[in-house]
């Protein structure tokens, strides 16, 4: 299951606060804020899909990831991979290192952790 854009952003927020209150959440958005009802009518549908839980504190919730960050990125980008891609992690690394703006040093770096990668298979 996916997420959509919205509850996307606002689970980046939950990734870097690790847990949060409903304010701490409208805290972490830029202004204009959205409203406390657009952002508990996200939480509800992460809690539906299995990305996010909560705490009871009294009348107060406390929220926290299912789902770690890394766990869904990964999936994400192999999506990305599989769709786009057919499926080719090397089409995809092609791409990736011709189509976006990095220096020498980031692609000696991303050489680098291939290299030991292969030296631990």
């Amino acid at each position: 299951m996916e997420l959509s854009k919205t509850e996307e952003q606002l689970m980046q927020h939950l990734w870097k606060l690790e847990k949060a209150f409903m304010k701490d959440l409208l805290d972490a958005y830029p202004e204009p804020k959205p409203a406390t009802t657009t952002i508990a009518t996200l939480l509800k549908r992460m809690i539906g899909k299995g990305f996010v839980n909560y705490k009871t504190f009294g009348k107060s919730r406390e929220y926290y990831p299912l789902v770690k960050k890394e766990d869904y990125f990964s999936k994400h980008v192999n999506g990305i991979i599989k769709t786009f891609f057919n499926d080719s992690a090397s089409q995809f690394a092609s791409f990736f290192t011709r189509k976006t703006d990095l220096t020498k040093s980031e692609l000696e770096a991303l050489k680098a952790i291939i290299d030991k990668e292969i030296e631990k298979k």
